[in-house]
């Protein structure tokens, strides 16, 4: 066979697999809007690049080292990430039977009865939603504070409150400019960031290692205790400074549903999707605890470290190890990192929003549920990703603990959202249909272990973290789930449930002429029998 015949080849099988993809898209009642041109390697990227544990460790470094300290920041990585990648293959299954851009709030419709699945559907993607819009202000706000701190090297210059929300302001505009220009450019960076994660993380931690003039022994890396957080361990007991010292770890592990969101983007969805979830765990997880003990080991003195006038013990560590010059030079690393995890972020919660407004649940859908022609990507969705990032991180301005309550927020939302399609996988386990990822036997016991995990977990982090709590160091992040919680409940009470419907059959809807995005349009079109075939097969499917 010549080359030619052979690139011919190719390319039939190419698009013979883009009309397999979009067959299964359209058996789930969707037409294929976005642009479908990413791979494995880039499904895997966007997930690998959002949880970034060069972002979520250095970012809540000296939160770890004050609760629970080294012990619990090395243990507790490891017994996170066996949890984490229950939480992950239980996904991954889900994922695997229905690969669309909802991601868990459309996977919690499929696997409802059809008389809760609106309900179901409409509290997962408002959790989703909140875990989303905080995960994108926990990365892209660390990466400002990172910046600001790294100008003040050896200039003198002292960053402010309202420094670094100008500058987080012009980060999150910036990855919303380059999250405009579409699937191509995010395509480029998605491998750029790939790489720069894997060889900046190795490369960072053997400098650190070979230059550190000292090293911290194993008995103190991974057996020393530490209760900085004001004396909850003698308040409450030390097993509770250990369960919340474990958000570094859980928060850094989070994210990885991306690989769902970007399956409507991605050739051969239904394995790539959750293939890109586990393997994004699995590498993140190993990456991470690298990265912890290469600090660790590197750290010349815990008190100056932690007592750092720059607030930022990662820095302190550089600069002990590697000097200024170097300082800078692995600071850089650590920023352009955080700035790729934040563009990914904007680009997988903008997904979330389009898949959220397309089925008419997001306040103003019929607006946001625009796909931009030239570019094939959801704009205005980025757009509306941005700005409510911004807004959550105003309460920086008068509390030391708002990004700790950020964390929270994000790890919170995004876990109760995992959770739901999960648990109803294993109540409704009849209605579940095996996509070609599938656990066997283990499949079960994963998703029960998973859903266990993130109710503790949702319980820890909303606990207050700093002794004694006053209007500062407030653990903001039950407000924050509370406000989400009772809006969700209220507007589905009020209005969401007269013509809320759940994940829009948009195929079906459009052929009968429906306007999609008028609310109560589908109620009347089942009303009047015009959409009674598709629920009628749903009504069979619950049955069987």
């Amino acid at each position: 066979m010549n080359a030619d015949a052979e690139k011919q080849q190719n390319a039939n099988a190419t698009v013979a697999a883009v009309a397999d993809d979009e067959a299964e898209l359209a058996r789930m009642g969707y037409k294929q809007e976005l642009r479908r041109d990413w791979s494995l390697l880039q499904n895997f990227g966007v997930s690998f690049s959002i949880i970034s544990v060069i972002t979520g460790i250095p970012s809540l470094f000296l939160y770890g080292l004050n609760t629970g300290g080294p012990a619990v920041m090395v243990w507790g990585w490891v017994v996170v990430s066996f949890f984490t990648m229950m939480v992950g293959l239980a996904m991954a299954e889900i994922c695997s039977s229905t690969p669309t851009s909802g991601g868990p709030y459309f996977w919690a419709a499929k696997l409802s009865p059809p008389k809760h699945a609106a309900f179901a559907s409409w509290l997962c993607g408002w959790f989703n939603l909140l875990g989303q819009v905080a995960v994108t202000t926990g990365i892209s706000y660390a990466c400002a504070t990172f910046l600001a701190t790294a100008a003040s090297i050896g200039t003198g210059y002292e960053p402010t409150a309202k420094t670094v929300i100008g500058i987080y302001a012009a980060i999150l505009i910036s990855q919303g400019l380059i999250n405009t220009f579409g699937v191509h450019l995010l395509r480029f960076l998605n491998n750029v960031s790939i790489w720069w994660h894997a060889v900046g993380t190795t490369a960072l931690v053997i400098a650190i290692l070979a230059a550190a003039p000292t090293h911290q022994t194993g008995k103190y890396v991974f057996t020393t205790f530490i209760d900085g957080t004001g004396g909850w361990g003698d308040r409450a007991s030390h097993a509770y400074v250990i369960f919340i010292g474990i958000l570094m770890a859980q928060y850094t592990l989070t994210g990885f549903d991306a690989s769902a969101h970007m399956t409507e983007e991605t050739h051969n969805a239904a394995m790539s999707g959750s293939i890109g979830i586990v393997t994004a765990i699995g590498v993140s997880a190993l990456l991470g605890w690298f990265l912890i003990l290469g600090l660790l080991f590197s750290m010349q003195d815990y008190t100056r470290t932690i007592e750092t006038p720059s607030g930022q013990p990662v820095l302190q560590i550089f600069l002990d190890t590697v000097g200024q010059k170097g300082a800078i030079v692995l600071m850089v690393i650590v920023i352009v990192s955080m700035f790729f995890c934040g563009t990914f972020s904007i680009t997988s919660n903008s997904r979330m929003m389009y898949a959220f407004s397309r089925d008419g649940a997001l306040p103003g859908s019929k607006f946001f549920h625009r796909v931009d022609e030239k570019y094939r990507s959801p704009i205005r969705t980025v757009w509306l990703a941005c700005t409510l990032s911004f807004l959550l991180a105003l309460p920086s301005l008068g509390n030391s603990s708002a990004f700790a309550a950020a964390t929270s927020i994000a790890t919170i939302g995004l876990y109760v959202s995992y959770a739901i399609p999960t648990a109803l996988r294993v109540i409704f386990h009849k209605r579940f249909v095996k996509g070609p990822f599938h656990l066997g036997s283990f499949s079960i016991p994963v998703a029960v272990i998973a859903v266990v995990w993130i109710c503790l977990i949702s319980i820890l982090f909303m606990l207050p973290q700093v002794n004694p709590v006053t209007a500062e160091t407030l653990n903001y992040a039950p407000v924050a789930v509370g406000i989400v919680l009772v809006y969700s409940l209220t507007l589905w009470v009020v209005s969401g449930r007269k013509w809320f419907t759940g994940p829009v059959k948009q195929i079906a809807a459009e052929e009968q002429g429906i306007d999609v995005m008028e609310p109560g349009a589908l109620e009347r079109a089942e009303r009047e029998g015009r959409l009674a075939k598709d629920k009628d097969q749903d009504a069979s499917s619950d049955s069987t």
